[in-house]
């Protein structure tokens, strides 16, 4: 890789770690530009995910410093978001890299309508904070979702964080506030897990990757404090525009 295309990838990964502190779905952008740098599909995932467990750790830091994170409440998230993600991660390394560019392309365009589509937990919810533990209560539906989309986060990660927020705020009752601080700590072990499964399979290029988190860290870091003070109309159509474009192209070079 030229340095020029390393520095790309770098600026990228720091703007999206930022504005993905706010809008999750960061993966939908980063591993399709990877793609589109030439790097090997499962490589692409494997690396990506190595950066975003740190990227993860940037972003809960200061929400676990402002006591916003129930650690011990979500515990058994915890636990199943660990087992739904080494399981994804497995299923990397026995699809062709072909199955991979499809179910990135797919999962783009349907995170992607999934945000324009639903209200994503917005409303009186969004400005309450954080949820109060007398309030929001586990459920069946809820677990069982929360392990189907550990699985669909270990494998590709794309949007996870997004959809996962909506399935806390309806099946737990949690307030907006409250499941994005939740998702941060899970998000945690969710990428953590699948980064130790892409490395025992030997697919994470280590030197790209600790670039990669270094920035991805720092990005998660700053977006935490600052980010939430932008305008976030802006920062959705932005995002959404990326990514629409990038699943057109990752599609079109699939069926090419």
């Amino acid at each position: 890789m030229t340095a020029a295309a390393l520095a790309a990838l770098i600026v990228l990964f720091f703007v999206t770690s930022i504005i993905g502190v706010v809008t999750g779905s960061n993966s939908l952008i980063t591993v399709p530009v990877m793609f589109q740098f030439g790097i090997d599909e499962k490589v692409a995932v494997a690396t990506n995910m190595f950066g975003l467990t740190f990227m993860a750790i940037g972003a809960t830091i200061p929400f676990v410093r402002t006591g916003r994170i129930e650690a011990g409440r979500i515990t058994p998230l915890l636990i199943l978001t660990s087992i739904g993600s080494a399981i994804g991660a497995a299923l990397v390394g026995l699809i062709t890299n072909e199955s991979i560019k499809l179910i990135v392309s797919v999962a783009m365009i349907a995170v992607a309508l999934f945000i324009v589509l639903g209200r994503n937990g917005s409303g009186t919810r969004e400005r309450e904070g954080i949820g109060n533990p007398n309030r929001w209560h586990f459920s069946a539906a809820g677990l069982i979702a929360v392990f189907l989309l550990a699985i669909y986060g270990g494998l590709y990660s794309g949007g996870y964080v997004t959809i996962l927020t909506a399935a806390l705020v309806a099946f737990f009752g949690m307030t907006y506030g409250g499941a994005i601080a939740a998702t941060k700590l899970i998000n945690v072990f969710s990428s953590g897990i699948a980064t130790l499964v892409f490395m025992w399979q030997r697919l994470v290029d280590y030197r790209l990757g600790a670039i990669l988190a270094v920035t991805m860290f720092f990005g998660a870091y700053v977006g935490a404090h600052y980010a939430t003070k932008m305008n976030d109309v802006w920062l959705r159509r932005i995002f959404l525009t990326a990514v629409f474009i990038l699943a057109a192209k990752t599609l079109f070079d699939f069926i090419k």
